[in-house]
């Protein structure tokens, strides 16, 4: 893999591969929080040529709060992983964060690229579905620092626990065992 830029690794892997989505491609960046996934995620974007049309959808939206991490990926398989694999637009319900209840529903149109972000995107639930699994990560104090500056210090304790909840799930999908590129931050 080109060390410099996996963003652009990870579009040549997955557009010279035949579509796995139906007629359609999904890139998972999964792996645990604050490994850097989301940034990964805009990179990846930004490198898909312009004549690909391209999704990215973020896990932190749909996760039904602290402790909502297989639900949330439960949801996200069968709102719009499913559809796409089925040729049919998919859409979510949004999380509210702010007021710990479910937000509005989001329309996530037919793209000839899909790429999930988040823990838990390359679930076994996607397995025969992925066309690239992409596994990030990162020494625990550098992700612990990332999603204390991205929660707030008010956050600190949930996130912490969230860190020590994803570790056997992670661990039971074998995601990191299973990808086809392995990125650290």
């Amino acid at each position: 893999m080109n060390d410099d830029d996996p963003a652009a690794e990870v579009v040549r892997r997955t557009l010279a591969a035949p579509p796995s989505l139906g007629t359609r491609r999904l890139v998972c960046l999964d792996g645990p929080a604050g490994s850097g996934k989301t940034t990964l995620a805009a990179r990846v974007r930004r490198a898909v040529p312009a004549e690909v049309p391209c999704r990215v959808v973020h896990l932190d939206d749909l996760y039904p709060g602290w402790d909502g991490l297989r639900a949330g990926v439960e949801h996200v398989v069968e709102t719009v992983v499913r559809p796409f694999a089925e040729g049919r637009p998919g859409r979510y319900r949004r999380w509210d964060w702010h007021a710990s209840a479910p937000g509005p529903w989001v329309d996530v149109p037919l793209v000839d690229l899909l790429v999930l972000e988040g823990v838990g995107a390359g679930s076994l639930l996607v397995d025969d579905l992925v066309t690239t699994l992409v596994w990030v990560e990162a020494d625990h104090d550098v992700r612990l620092a990332r999603g204390v500056q991205r929660e707030g210090v008010a956050s600190r304790d949930d996130f912490v626990a969230w860190m020590a909840s994803e570790a056997p799930y992670l661990d039971e999908q074998r995601t990191r065992a299973r990808a086809d590129l392995v990125v650290r931050t």
